[in-house]
C-alpha cells in the first residue's frame, strides 16, 4: 500500500479521499472511525501482537460534502481529463521527447478573448503548442481530437490519485464498474 496510505469512507460508504496511517490512527484513538478492512501483509506491532495496517476506514457519522462546486482549471486535473495526451498529434505524456512536455493550451488564445475555461483549455505538446502560437486550431490547421468539456469532478478527484486495488473496489462498489473503466 502507497506510503501506508488509508481510503476513507463516509458513513455512507462514499469514498472521500485517501489518509496519512498517523491520521487514522488518530481518528481511531478518538473513535471517529471504524476499520472497514486492513491490510494484513503490513502489521503493525502493538504490546498485544502484530495486528493488521488499517487499510479502509469508515466515520462512524456522516458528513455531507458539498459536490456542487466548480474546480478552477489545473494542469493536473486538465492533463487527466485529456488521458495525458496531446489533443492536436494525439501523442500521450510516455511518447514525448526529451526536452518536450505537456502543456495547456488555450484554444481561442486569451490575447484574442480566449477565457481560461475547461472549455476552453486542451492539453497539448510543446511542440503542437508552439506550432499554434497565437493562433485557433483552424488557423494554425490544426485538428482538436476532442472538444473540451467541463469533467466530472468526483471522477477526475480519484483519477489523480494513485490508488491500491482494495481502494478501486470500495469506489467501484459505491460508484459502480464504469466508474473505474472512466478512470483508466
Amino acid at each position: 500500500m502507497k506510503n501506508g496510505q488509508c481510503l476513507l469512507l463516509n458513513a455512507s460508504f462514499e469514498p472521500m479521499r485517501t489518509i496519512s496511517m498517523e491520521d487514522a490512527m488518530r481518528l481511531l484513538a478518538k473513535e471517529r472511525i471504524e476499520v472497514v478492512e486492513f491490510d494484513e501483509s503490513q502489521p503493525i506491532r502493538t504490546i498485544n501482537g502484530p495486528v493488521g495496517r488499517p487499510a479502509v476506514v469508515r466515520l462512524k457519522k456522516f458528513i455531507r460534502v458539498p459536490h456542487a462546486f466548480r474546480r478552477k482549471v489545473t494542469n493536473t486535473f486538465m492533463f487527466a481529463r485529456d488521458q495525458y495526451t496531446c489533443q492536436y498529434c494525439g501523442r500521450h505524456e510516455s511518447e514525448l521527447r526529451g526536452r518536450e512536455s505537456l502543456n495547456r493550451d488555450h484554444v481561442q488564445p486569451q490575447s484574442r478573448g480566449g477565457d481560461n475555461t475547461w472549455e476552453n483549455c486542451v492539453t497539448s505538446c510543446s511542440t503542437c503548442n508552439s506550432k499554434k502560437d497565437n493562433q485557433t486550431p483552424q488557423e494554425a490547421g490544426m485538428t482538436l481530437r476532442s472538444i473540451p468539456t467541463v469533467p466530472h469532478l468526483v471522477l477526475l478527484k480519484w483519477k489523480v490519485r494513485k490508488l491500491t486495488d482494495l481502494h478501486r473496489k470500495y469506489i467501484s462498489m459505491f460508484y459502480g464498474d464504469s466508474w473505474l473503466e472512466a478512470m483508466e
